[in-house]
């Protein structure tokens, strides 16, 4: 069965379907859309956060390399308003970053509507056992990052751009989080230039795949993903890296050249959703749409899209009334969330009365 993306085209599915909504309340026997508790609440103009922790660079030319992937980060956070904390560039404090990431994470909320990203650049180790990220002074254990994230129930997305990362999504691993890993193992231990290519992709207008006007972080991605390995090519050298990507919380991460597109094309294991539907539902920079509507309606959104994504995951194995019962039933909700984060310019068209 063919996997079916949540923004293919570049029109989010609630966009359309939104004109069929007084069409589908005309239908005998449709359900009226679920409108409860969908008014935005305080908080839900509040901005995302990346805290971006650079870590010990070793070498000079690390640290050059480093600070320049921690700039267009900066330059992204700004274009897309999202509050910006940058641990381990202030050479006064940096040997005290681990204490500092600390801080920024007990700071920042638990709970809401808001995303949270941890981005790592740096070097990594594996001993075997522990996937660690070097900073200035004691490291960060994949195992201790586990640990202070548990209180967290905000979308997350944890990068981690360093050499023998991939056991942090092992980990890390879980629901309503992203982990995105520059290594397939913690054997790739040689320094990792998927983090060069990263920070450059999340800014490019050629990395928005769907051409839906912003660049998600799962189109980010795989295009850094795809240069990476083109400049091994292209330098005559066996890649030493491969990244991964899990959001679905299996623990096993998907590399890019299982995608076609954004879509994964090889199957999940066990029934699992497919890895990269989450990762691209978010974006540092949203285009005007997404912008003018409020955080709490847009995950709300995110998640009626993953319902349909599921849903289309389970058509072949359930009657055709009832399959499209539920997407309809689906399908009303999101139009009424469209009209409910903008009335004016999400209010369809009266329809004809001719057939």
């Amino acid at each position: 069965m063919e996997r079916i993306g949540v923004n293919l085209t570049g029109l989010r599915i609630a966009t359309v379907l939104c004109f069929l909504n007084p069409i589908c309340h005309a239908l005998p026997g449709a359900p009226a859309p679920d409108t409860r508790a969908e008014a935005p609440s305080a908080d839900a103009d509040s901005k995302s956060t990346v805290i971006l922790v650079v870590g010990a660079p070793g070498e000079e030319a690390f640290q050059e390399k480093f600070a320049a992937w921690a700039d267009r980060w900066k330059e992204t956070t700004t274009k897309g308003d999202a509050k910006l904390i940058t641990i381990g560039r202030d050479a006064a404090t940096a040997t005290n970053s681990l204490a500092q990431f600390k801080a920024a994470l007990e700071a920042e909320p638990r709970d809401g509507f808001s995303d949270l990203w941890l981005v790592l650049i740096g070097h990594g180790t594996f001993d075997g056992k522990e996937a660690k990220f070097n900073l200035k002074g004691s490291d960060l254990s994949a195992s201790e990052l586990s640990t202070l994230l548990q209180p967290f129930h905000r979308r997350l997305a944890i990068i981690n751009c360093a050499s023998a990362s991939a056991p942090f999504i092992n980990a890390l691993s879980a629901t309503n989080r992203v982990i995105i890993t520059a290594t397939k193992s913690g054997s790739e231990q040689n320094f990792a230039r998927y983090g060069d290519h990263l920070s450059a992709a999340l800014g490019d207008p050629e990395a928005d795949i769907d051409k839906d006007g912003q660049v998600s972080l799962l189109e980010a991605h795989l295009t850094a993903a795809k240069r990476t390995l083109d400049a091994y090519q292209n330098d005559g050298r066996l890649p030493t890296e491969h990244s991964l990507i899990d959001d679905n919380g299996d623990k096993l991460g998907t590399p890019s050249d299982w995608f076609r597109g954004i879509r994964a094309s090889k199957k999940a294991k066990d029934g699992a959703e497919p890895d990269g539907l989450r990762a691209h539902q978010l974006c540092l920079v949203p285009n005007e749409a997404d912008r003018r509507m409020p955080q709490e309606l847009r995950q709300r959104r995110d998640e009626l899209e993953l319902e349909i994504a599921r849903l289309r995951e389970l058509k072949a194995s359930m009657p055709e009334d009832d399959y499209y019962a539920q997407l309809e039933t689906i399908l009303l909700r999101l139009g009424a969330l469209y009209q409910k984060a903008d009335p004016k310019t999400a209010a369809p068209p009266t329809p004809s009365a001719k057939p």
